[in-house]
C-alpha cells in the first residue's frame, strides 16, 4: 500500500501550493485537488468566469478545466450562465462552511459584545481563525460607513501585514510559530523582509500590551488593533480579534491609549465566557492592584 507522504502541522495557504508539492505522493487525489484549485479561483472581483480565463488563473489546461467545471457545475458548487457562457459559485459551496461555523459557537456569545465596541467606535470589530499564511474572519460587527475595507465572513486577509494576524500568531504554541514565519518567508520572498519586524514587533505588543497595532499597513485608511483570542489545541485552531477604524476618525493617542485596551479586555471577556485559556504569548505581568503592566 502506498504510504502518504508527511505534511506540515501547517497546511499550505492555497490549493494550488499543494497541488504543486505533491506530485511524488502517490495517495494524494490530483484530480480533486484540482477540482478545488478551480473553485479557489473565484474571488470578489472575479465572481464570474469562464473556462479558458480558469485556466489562464489556474495554470490548469482548458479542456481538463473544461470537464472540472461541468462536473462541480453538476453537483451544484457552480453555476453556469448560459448567457455569458461563464460560471459563478453555486449555492452548494456555501452548505461546506456550515459544520465549521457552528462549531464555533462562541461567535454567537461573542457578537453583541463585538457590536457595542463596534458601534462605540464607529468601525468593525471582527474574529479570525488563523489558515496557513491568511486570516480568515469566521464573524465580523460593523457601524455604518466604515471606509474601504467592508469585512464579510469568509474574507481571507494576510498574516504578516494584519493586526489581526499578528496576534493570531501569538496564540501559537513556539513550534508552530517559527514554522508559521517560515512558511511566509518561503511563500513571498518580498514581502516577509519588508514586515517581519513589525510582525515581530507585533507578537511581542500582545505579550507586553494584550494587543498590537497596525499603522495603515495593509489597507493605507485603515489603522487597526487587535487581541489574541485562544488556540484550541484538539482541532488545531487559532483565533484572534481586531478593531479596523478610518484613520481620519481617530484622535491622537486614540488607538493605542483607548481602542487597544478595550479589545484587550473583550478578548479577556471572551476567554472567561467560553472558559479559553489565555495564550502564551498573551500573558501578561500585573501590578498589585492588577492593572496590566
Amino acid at each position: 500500500m502506498a504510504q502518504a507522504v508527511s505534511k506540515p502541522s501547517l497546511a499550505s495557504s492555497t490549493a494550488a501550493a499543494v497541488l504543486a508539492s505533491s506530485t511524488d505522493d502517490a495517495a494524494f487525489a490530483t484530480t480533486l485537488a484540482k477540482g478545488l484549485v478551480v473553485l479557489e479561483a473565484f474571488k470578489a472581483g472575479t465572481t464570474l468566469l469562464g473556462n479558458m480565463e480558469l485556466s489562464t488563473l489556474t495554470g490548469i489546461p482548458r479542456p481538463t478545466v473544461a470537464r472540472l467545471t461541468h462536473t462541480l457545475a453538476e453537483l451544484g458548487y457552480l453555476r453556469y450562465d448560459a448567457e455569458r457562457a461563464k460560471y459563478r459559485v453555486g449555492a452548494r459551496a456555501l452548505r461546506m462552511a456550515h459544520p465549521l461555523l457552528a462549531d464555533m459557537q462562541f461567535r454567537q456569545v461573542a457578537r453583541p459584545m463585538m457590536q457595542e465596541l463596534a458601534q462605540s467606535v464607529r468601525g468593525t470589530v471582527s474574529i479570525g481563525l488563523l489558515d496557513a499564511t491568511s486570516m480568515i474572519y469566521v464573524e465580523t460587527a460593523r457601524s455604518g460607513d466604515v471606509g474601504p475595507h467592508v469585512p464579510d465572513i469568509g474574507m481571507p486577509i494576510p498574516v504578516a501585514m494584519t493586526a489581526m494576524g499578528r496576534a493570531a500568531a501569538a496564540t501559537l504554541p513556539p513550534a508552530d510559530a517559527d514554522r508559521l514565519e517560515r512558511q511566509i518567508a518561503a511563500e513571498d520572498a518580498a514581502l516577509w523582509p519588508a514586515f517581519r519586524d513589525k510582525y515581530r514587533a507585533g507578537i511581542a505588543q500582545c505579550a507586553s500590551r494584550g494587543f498590537c497595532t497596525c499603522w495603515g499597513e495593509y489597507i493605507a485608511s485603515i489603522h487597526a488593533v487587535a487581541a489574541p483570542l485562544f488556540h484550541a489545541r484538539e482541532a488545531k485552531q487559532s483565533f484572534s480579534i481586531n478593531c479596523g477604524i478610518p484613520a481620519f476618525r481617530l484622535q491622537p493617542g486614540q488607538l493605542e491609549g483607548e481602542i487597544g485596551p478595550r479589545i484587550a479586555a473583550l478578548a479577556d471577556s471572551i476567554r472567561a465566557i467560553v472558559k479559553a485559556a489565555e495564550p502564551p504569548a498573551a500573558t501578561r505581568k500585573q501590578n498589585k492592584k492588577g492593572a496590566r503592566t
